[in-house]
């Protein structure tokens, strides 16, 4: 919880069920990083690449996402619920009420 993963290269890693509440993962590299069910509330994911990434039912609420990669991300389930910066048009399985009209 709180850790700090700043430019971390975390490609490809199982992270799943995790708790990295409110932890700095600016500028990481999570292409294809298996992230479900993880607790990522308040985290700092900006400028991340989350390419890929399977965020199928992680807790991403009120976490920052400005500029981050979410090309191909599963995100069915998840909670995004405050979500900071996030473009989700190049995701997948968001949750229709994340979806601008």
């Amino acid at each position: 919880m709180g850790c700090d993963l700043n430019g971390a290269d975390l490609k490809g890693a199982d992270l799943s069920d995790a708790d990295r509440t409110h932890s700095d993962l600016t500028g990481a590299n999570l292409w294809v990083a298996h992230l479900s069910g993880a607790e990522m509330y308040g985290a700092n994911l900006s400028d991340a690449d989350l390419t890929g990434a399977n965020l199928s039912n992680v807790n991403l609420s009120h976490a920052n996402l400005t500029g981050a990669d979410l090309s191909h991300v599963d995100q069915s389930g998840a909670n995004l619920d405050g979500v900071i910066g996030a473009d989700f048009s190049r995701a997948k399985n968001v949750p229709p009420k994340y979806l601008k009209d």
